[in-house]
């Protein structure tokens, strides 16, 4: 009842944030609210959520039109553009990340796959010429090729392969890891966590994380399945999706196989407005799941 409502609010407290908002780290991202910080961009993913929840199944028969397609991205886009103009590369690219996962399990046509592969190459092109900032070119041209500048641009990126190559099977032991315990690991606490885990308890730690991770995930599948409305399985869809994506964009950054781009480990990386966010949205999955009872 109130999607659109919700999706109109995180506009109007993103277009805020661009004008009052606190700046951490280079990104304006922040509401200090005197006694904390809030980052509204982590609540707004799950209000894209809701917003695509309520979308996909009123037109779910309609999606062979391409109108419907463009409809749903563009209402996405508004809220990444809010979020690159920050900058927030990271979680911008979260935000569309779980639109395409709706958009994939709701079924598209092959040539219209097509058309938005072009226009997603398009756009990243018009994008690193037009909005993306110097520091975030850097990063992802790190991202190809880390080595070309070990000590700076690059630095983040090796400690962090060192650090997960370092802990081989057994790890080195909790809190023996000389990467983070030496300080070489940069924010061990939140963007490389990962690469701390897999130093300090090895192959093993990491595959038991991940596998803490694919237990949420098939929670989640299962809620989806005995869904008994289409708005319960969009929204249990969208969550999935958007953890998903945050996963894969933090592990693989960690891992050198994504740009680093800042985005939380969800329910591990220190940092209250993401694990606020998480709960929020795994406590609406648990609604869906109590209304199928």
């Amino acid at each position: 009842t109130y999607s659109k409502l919700i999706f109109v609010l995180f506009v109007i407290i993103l277009l805020g944030v661009l004008f009052f908002g606190s700046e951490v780290r280079g990104t304006t991202g922040w509401i200090d609210l005197g006694f904390f910080s809030v980052q509204p961009v982590e609540f707004a993913k799950i209000g894209l959520v809701i917003w695509l929840a309520r979308y996909f199944p009123d037109h779910a028969g309609e999606f062979r039109n391409f109108k419907h397609i463009l409809i749903s991205g563009f209402f996405t886009l508004v809220l990444v553009g809010l979020v690159m103009k920050q900058p927030d590369l990271g979680s911008a690219l979260v935000l569309m990340g779980t639109w395409i996962v709706v958009l994939l399990f709701t079924g598209i046509q092959k040539k219209h796959f097509l058309w938005l592969l072009g226009t997603f190459l398009l756009v990243i092109t018009l994008s690193w010429f037009f909005v993306l900032q110097p520091y975030q070119q850097s990063r992802i041209s790190m991202f190809f090729n880390p080595s070309s500048d070990p000590q700076g641009e690059g630095y983040n990126v090796i400690q962090s392969m060192v650090a997960v190559g370092s802990g081989q099977f057994m790890g080195r032991g909790l809190s023996l890891g000389s990467q983070s315990s030496l300080r070489f690991l940069p924010e061990p606490g939140t963007d490389f966590i990962f690469a701390v885990i897999a130093e300090d308890l090895g192959l093993l730690g990491a595959t038991l994380l991940l596998g803490l991770f694919m237990f949420i995930f098939y929670r989640l599948f299962m809620i989806m399945r005995k869904s008994q409305d289409d708005f319960g399985s969009y929204l249990i869809l969208g969550i999935a999706g958007m953890l998903l994506v945050q996963l894969f964009i933090n592990i693989g950054m960690n891992m050198g196989i994504s740009p680093v781009t800042g985005i939380p480990l969800p329910l591990v990386s220190a940092g209250g407005s993401s694990l606020l966010a998480v709960m929020i949205a795994l406590g609406i999955a648990q609604s869906v799941h109590i209304k199928n009872n």
